[in-house]
């Protein structure tokens, strides 16, 4: 199986996973509306969490929706970086993602580790 496939069947899988979890959260919520906030918050955090442990991404490839397990890209960051890809070409360096509009040092830093070309 190619990478790319990989990458897709997991960014597929963690997708259900936390919305499996969320779901199972919201049900769990109507026990108490004093408990509905820490849920809510345990909630965001698995959503956050699950985000984090993003699979490599290689940016001259991936489809937007591998693009969006990424810490801090949404569909419109990612719709970005696919329109970086096809305007300018690809990327030479991960550094090099900061050009794209939307994406600062923060996004580069936090999702450094998963990049590649």
């Amino acid at each position: 199986m190619s990478n790319q496939i990989k990458n897709h069947v997991l960014s597929h899988v963690k997708r259900r996973a936390v919305i499996g979890l969320a779901f199972l959260l919201t049900l769990t919520s109507t026990v108490s509306f004093a408990q509905s906030d820490k849920i809510i918050t345990k909630n965001e955090s698995a959503v956050a969490s699950v985000k984090s442990q993003a699979a490599v991404v290689y940016l001259n490839n991936s489809s937007i929706e591998q693009l969006v397990t990424l810490k801090g890209i949404g569909h419109k960051k990612a719709q970005a970086i696919l329109a970086y890809r096809k305007q300018i070409g690809a990327f030479k360096s991960v550094s090099e993602l900061i050009n794209v509009k939307g994406i600062g040092e923060k996004i580069l830093t936090d999702n450094k580790e998963w990049l590649k070309i």
